[in-house]
């Protein structure tokens, strides 16, 4: 199994939908190590890699929503929160088990739904939002995250 990037799932922030691609990535790395049987062994890369990517992405797409007055903010910041938190509940569950066959589990589990339910759904419905409001996407370029507050 190999999830790909489409075109439908791009927001029209080349720097979020670059973070998304890069997502995708990663995500393909753990299932091709499962397919290996080294899934164990990859999730520690990819918890690592989530740590740092949550922070930088989530912040920049909620300083997107904030800028442009999205009436999904608070939600949308609810469900990268709930993210986070059950990011940091698997991490602790490994600092004291180790890690185990079934954290790789929960992670594909985990990262499955996040595709189908956040970037499928939630950030397409937030793309659709910015490209009404622009007669150009490229009007949410990299310069429109820079000035963070």
């Amino acid at each position: 199994m190999r999830i790909v990037w489409r075109e439908s799932l791009s927001i029209g922030i080349p720097e979020i939908d670059s973070q998304h691609k890069e997502l995708l990535s990663r995500f393909n790395k753990l299932l091709k190590a499962c397919k290996m049987g080294k899934g164990k062994a990859e999730l520690v890369g990819l918890l690592a890699f989530l740590d740092d990517y949550a922070i930088r992405h989530f912040h920049a797409e909620e300083i997107v929503l904030m800028r442009c007055n999205y009436h999904g903010y608070a939600d949308h910041k609810n469900e990268h929160h709930e993210f986070i938190e059950r990011l940091k509940a698997l991490k602790i569950e490994i600092a004291i088990d180790g890690v185990a066959t079934r954290h790789v589990t929960e992670t594909n589990r985990l990262m499955l739904k996040w595709l189908k339910n956040h970037i499928s759904k939630a950030d397409r419905k937030m793309g659709d939002y910015l490209k009404s409001i622009s007669t150009t996407s490229t009007h949410f370029d990299k310069t429109f995250l820079e000035a963070r507050p």
